[in-house]
C-alpha cells in the first residue's frame, strides 16, 4: 500500500546496543499518536531477524555495535526487505561513515542530539519513501572518498591511545575497560585506526606502530 497517505501508525523498530538509548527513544516516541514502536533490537543480527517477524515501516539504526554493525545491518535489511526504510541514528559523524550508511541503503542519517520533533518528521518522511538529509549530510556525501593510506600521525589523540594498546596486544574489551569507554566505541576507533594506517588487521597496525617507533 502506498505510504503517501498514512491511515495507520508508522511502525518503528529501534536498533541500539545501549538499553538506556533504546528506552529514551521509546519514551520520546510515545508523544506521537501516528508513530508506534513495535520492537527493539540490541544488535544488527537481531535487527535483521526481527524485521522478518515485526515488519516495521522504519528502522532507527545505530552504527557502532558489536558484531554486525549498522551499515552491514542496513544493507542486509534493505536487501531482504526493500519496503523497510532505515534511518541511521548515531553519535558519530564522519564523511566515510555517512557515505557507507547511504551506500548501504539508509534513507537518512541523524545524530542522537536531534530534536524529537525533527526525528518524528524524518520518520514520517522515511515511511513515505522520502529522504530528509541535512546540509551537513549532503556535504559529506559530496566529499571524495579518502584512500586508506593516511599517515600514522593523522590519528587523533584518542586513536593514538588505542593504537598503543593494540600494539600491547590488548583486546577491545580490555582497551574499553582501561579507557572507560564502551566496547562499541572502541571498535569504531579501531576501525578508524586501521583505515587511516591503510592496514587490514590489528597485527598489521601493531607492526606499523613498532616500525615507526610509535611505541
Amino acid at each position: 500500500m502506498s505510504k503517501d497517505i498514512l491511515t495507520t501508525p508508522i511502525r518503528v523498530m529501534t536498533v541500539d546496543d545501549h538499553e538506556i538509548i533504546r528506552g529514551g527513544i521509546k519514551f520520546l516516541l510515545f508523544a506521537f499518536d501516528d508513530i508506534e514502536l513495535v520492537g527493539e533490537a540490541r544488535s544488527g543480527d537481531e535487527a535483521v531477524r526481527l524485521c522478518e517477524k515485526l515488519h516495521p515501516d522504519v528502522v532507527l539504526m545505530d552504527l557502532m555495535m558489536v558484531g554486525m554493525n549498522g551499515a552491514e545491518a542496513t544493507k542486509a535489511v534493505r536487501k531482504k526487505y526493500p519496503k523497510i526504510q532505515v534511518l541511521i541514528l548515531t553519535s558519530f559523524f564522519e564523511n566515510d561513515l555517512v557515505q557507507q550508511a547511504i551506500q548501504a541503503g539508509a534513507i537518512g542519517y541523524l545524530l542522537k542530539g536531534v530534536s524529537i520533533d525533527e526525528l518524528a518528521d524524518t520518520i514520517r518522511a522515511a515511511a513515505m519513501g522520502r529522504s530528509m538529509l541535512t546540509e551537513e549530510v549532503v556535504q559529506a556525501l559530496l566529499q571524495p572518498h579518502k584512500p586508506s593510506s593516511q599517515s600514522l600521525y593523522e590519528l587523533s589523540k584518542r586513536q593514538q591511545e588505542v593504537l598503543a594498546m593494540l600494539a600491547l596486544g590488548l583486546s577491545n574489551e580490555a582497551i574499553a575497560q582501561r579507557m572507560k569507554l564502551s566496547p562499541s566505541t572502541i571498535r569504531h576507533h579501531v576501525s578508524q585506526v586501521l583505515n587511516k594506517l591503510g592496514v587490514t588487521n590489528r597485527t598489521e597496525a601493531a607492526t606499523r606502530a613498532v616500525q615507526v617507533r610509535f611505541v
